[in-house]
């Protein structure tokens, strides 16, 4: 017997009882960022390797390990976009849109791909909206970025359960600086390390700091700070950075340890985390990446960014019961009809309400079927009312009305009263 057919692991179908809540979150987040000014772009899932290597870095965990790449039957190597900040730059070299210094405010949402262990929140097919501003140096933009998160958490009623984590990386100068001296001193305390930590050690030395292993930890308390190779110039930026957060009402702490995973950060780096999720705790991060325009081929162009994880957001959302109950509600009204003729009136009376109230979730009973078996799907269908047209309301150009969540008898409405008696129950009520 033939194996039946599935998806791949790590790659999940998104259901239909999940997709309300889904579209609730992609829409506030939609909504948000057009109030701010920022405009979508869409790219491509699968752009040439060479993107990455040139942008994420030859020597991090996603290159080495993570990317899904092949070739195509010209021999070109393709990957699956693992992250979407090099793609969105990629875009915009292509067609100019930074050219003259203008600045350009963008957004995008998609699914990426990294080949990793499966585990809950973390998906080898995962889904992010992602920020990226370009010929913007100041750090009132980096502020920004951190401001609407911060108004997002407070629409999705998650503030409480989120942190505000900050660094520096300073310039590509100082952080070589400060890339010497960590060198020089982990290598001091090499048997103290974990594996992964001594291979990285030798391509990138910077993401040691990052470890989870308790014993390379240890050894980091003494460990040479950022904060002391900085230049003045990231100070400054840094210090303008936190002023404006302070002013916001913004709390937040700094990390020394926080690196992020790709080469091309500089300056801030910031994470939002959460302790309600186990180890999966970073639900958006991002930061500046001022040279990586340049390095991708273009003039110099000064970018900052981040990236959310629309499930660990989901998940963040169900865990804390921050879930709206109208959005699990699909069909506000459910419309039985009985007979030929009622179906027929059925169908205009309807398409006339929809005319009306556009924002009305209307369904109509499709494939007939008795009294008991249409209402057994209006109660189904989480309807808040069943409407009833049989051959005595067609005949007195009536419909019944009746509530199917709580008190309230059944009566009979007049046709050309029903978008208004419905836009005073439902759309408003």
């Amino acid at each position: 017997m033939s194996k039946s057919l599935q998806a791949i692991r790590g790659m999940n179908d998104i259901l239909p009882e999940q997709t309300p809540l889904w579209r609730y979150f992609e829409g506030t987040v939609a909504r948000l960022l057009d109030n701010y000014g920022y405009k979508q772009i869409r790219m491509p899932i699968v752009e040439f390797t060479e993107l990455f290597k040139r942008s994420i870095g030859e020597v991090t965990d996603i290159v080495e390990k993570e990317m899904y790449t092949f070739e195509d039957r010209n021999g070109d190597s393709l990957t699956l976009r693992p992250e979407g900040t090099a793609a969105c730059v990629r875009a915009v070299l292509e067609h100019g849109l930074t050219g003259g210094g203008q600045p350009q405010k963008l957004w995008y949402i998609g699914p990426m791909f990294r080949h990793e262990r499966p585990q809950k929140g973390r998906y080898r097919q995962f889904h992010q909206i992602g920020l990226e501003v370009f010929n913007l140096d100041g750090p009132d933009i980096d502020a920004e970025l951190i401001v609407l998160t911060w108004r997002l958490w407070g629409q999705l009623g998650i503030r409480d359960s989120v942190k505000l984590e900050l660094n520096s990386l300073g310039t590509s100068e100082s952080r070589g600086r400060y890339r010497v001296a960590l060198v020089e001193y982990l290598s001091a305390h090499l048997d103290k390390l974990d594996e992964d930590s001594q291979r990285r050690l030798k391509t990138n030395p910077l993401r040691v700091l990052d470890t989870k292993n308790a014993d390379t930890q240890a050894v980091l308390v003494n460990a040479p700070k950022m904060a002391d190779y900085l230049d003045d110039e990231s100070r400054t930026h840094f210090e303008g950075l936190k002023a404006r957060l302070d002013a916001a009402g913004i709390p937040y702490v700094i990390n020394p340890k926080l690196v992020r995973g790709l080469d091309y950060y500089s300056k801030t780096v910031f994470e939002w985390v959460t302790d309600k999720l186990g180890a999966q705790g970073t639900v958006c991060a991002g930061g500046r990446y001022d040279g990586l325009v340049e390095q991708m081929g273009g003039k110099p162009t000064t970018g900052v960014g981040f990236a959310m994880g629309i499930e660990r957001l989901i998940l963040l959302l169900e865990t804390l019961g921050q879930v709206p109950e109208e959005i699990s509600r699909q069909v506000d009204v459910y419309l039985c009809a009985f007979g030929e003729a009622a179906e027929l009136a059925a169908l205009a009376l309807s398409e006339k309400v929809r005319d009306q109230l556009p924002n009305l979730r209307l369904q109509i009973n499709a494939g007939a079927g008795s009294f008991k078996s249409q209402f057994k799907k209006a109660d189904k269908s989480g309807a808040l009312y069943a409407l009833i047209l049989g051959e005595d309301e067609l005949a007195q150009q009536v419909i019944g009305f009746k509530p199917l969540r709580g008190q309230g008898e059944q009566q009979n409405i007049a046709f050309d009263a029903l978008a208004a008696h419905l836009a005073t129950c439902v759309v408003q009520g």
